[in-house]
């Protein structure tokens, strides 16, 4: 048996006895007979049945006549037997016809029709055990022969289930969580238990997605934004921090996208050259400015990789690091509010009289504060070479730290990763789900002023 619908109206077939029941969506109340079906289908939707038996001719649309009760009695007689538990075999019955339906749509024609529409020829069934959370299905495929390519959707859709519920069982599994409680989850889930075999299947196709995620060519990127943050992994029985190097970038088209990451035990020189290095190998080009803080090696390694191309500090981080130079509590808001007013200024000339005055007004009280504003400051005025409307968003990292937060609030859980491997694993599902929003999303910078 199975169920098409059309608009406001299913139709169930049951092809033993070649005939056909229609189920219509009303409003009308039902009678006491109907009372078992009404119950037993409203739990699962807002479906209302009345029932038309429908003689099946062979290649000929089928003529209705009323007959109320036989055919829906024979197809919901296991739920009537065994309540929720027999709808397993329900199921079967559905997900059997329904497949023969959609292969004759595919093939264009009805068996042993003739008709110039017939796209191919049926080809028999092949046996196959579906596990879904009602328990194990016993399918037949049909199969096709000829110049059509066929496979049952309600099947793809039932196996991207499965599958979903397999990942989220390598994520627990990622996120530290034992074997004996996914199981547990699992089967109280699916009506059905996941091994570790299964889970390592599905570490390992997700694996494989998000490498090819990670080396995708990534095209003409005009902002770039580079950022890092650190997590605590395992490695050698020590506890060690282990940076995670992320580049993201606003393309031509004004939308946002994760373009890499990276996660080493080190921060340093080296790594960054590396990940650099491999954004150019994955044919990044069109970089026109590039945003970051000043994180350790990331200058050098911007002198060797993109040289010539602007870099602005994050003045964010800039007007944080100020803070820690400062000796005196009283003097934190007007410091701040004199960095506020540099960065503010409406070109660089004017942001550079505001920095030599503010070095002047704080030389003698605060002379390391003053000195330290004099050599670092600067760092954060590339963004006056740009039109005044985009420099509010390319004056900071922020887009980088937000996308950093939202990141840990996930690794947060899992405190202690045990190794590089499952920290690049996690961090890269969500940075691949973050990505995918982002390049459907609205436009966030338009950057046709950007050179």
């Amino acid at each position: 048996m199975t169920l098409m619908r059309l608009d406001e109206t299913a139709i169930f077939l049951e092809p033993d006895r070649h005939e056909a029941i229609r189920a219509e969506r009303t409003p009308r109340p039902l009678g006491r007979a109907e009372s078992v079906e009404r119950e037993t289908v409203q739990k699962g939707g807002s479906w209302v049945f009345s029932l038309l038996k429908v003689p099946l001719t062979e290649g000929k649309p089928p003529m209705t006549h009323v007959e109320k009760g036989s055919a829906m009695d024979a197809v919901l007689q296991p739920l009537f037997e065994r309540g929720f538990d027999g709808i397993q075999d329900v199921l079967e019955t559905v997900l059997n016809v329904a497949m023969r339906i959609e292969r004759e749509k595919a093939l264009g024609a009805a068996p042993h029709e003739r008709t110039d529409d017939r796209r191919g020829y049926a080809n028999g069934f092949k046996p196959k055990a579906l596990r879904t959370r009602m328990g194990a299905l016993a399918l037949q495929i049909p199969q096709v022969r000829g110049e059509v390519s066929f496979y049952p959707s309600a099947l793809e859709r039932g196996q991207r289930g499965e599958k979903a519920l397999a990942l989220a069982a390598a994520e627990m599994y990622v996120n530290g969580v034992s074997t004996r409680r996914v199981r547990k989850v699992m089967e109280t889930m699916c009506g059905f238990e996941i091994s570790a075999a299964q889970v390592s299947e599905a570490s390992q196709l997700l694996d494989r997605d998000l490498i090819n995620w990670r080396n995708r060519s990534i095209g003409c990127v005009k902002a770039l934004v580079l950022d890092a943050f650190y997590e605590q992994v395992r490695i050698g029985g020590a506890v060690v921090s282990c940076a995670v190097l992320v580049a993201s970038g606003i393309r031509l088209d004004g939308r946002r996208s994760i373009l890499g990451l990276s996660a080493k035990i080190s921060e340093a020189e080296p790594h960054w050259r590396a990940f650099l290095l491999s954004l150019k190998q994955r044919n990044l080009h069109g970089v026109s400015f590039i945003v970051s803080d000043d994180h350790p090696g990331l200058k050098s390694a911007l002198k060797s990789s993109f040289s010539g191309v602007p870099w602005q500090r994050c003045q964010t981080h800039l007007q944080r690091n100020a803070q820690t130079y400062i000796t005196k509590a009283d003097l934190r808001a007007p410091v701040a509010a004199d960095i506020r007013a540099i960065f503010n200024a409406s070109s660089r000339e004017e942001a550079e009289r505001l920095l030599a005055a503010a070095c002047e007004k704080y030389g003698k009280s605060q002379a390391k504060l003053a000195a330290w504003m004099e050599d670092n400051i600067p760092d954060g005025f590339a963004v006056f070479a740009l039109p005044e409307p985009i420099r509010r968003r390319l004056r900071t990292s922020n887009m980088a730290e937000m996308l950093n937060r939202q990141v840990r609030r996930r690794t947060r859980v899992v405190g202690l990763f045990p190794n590089e491997d499952s920290l690049l694993r996690l961090v890269s599902a969500l940075f691949m789900e973050i990505s995918e929003d982002w390049e459907t999303d609205k436009i966030y910078l338009n950057l046709e002023t950007l050179p």
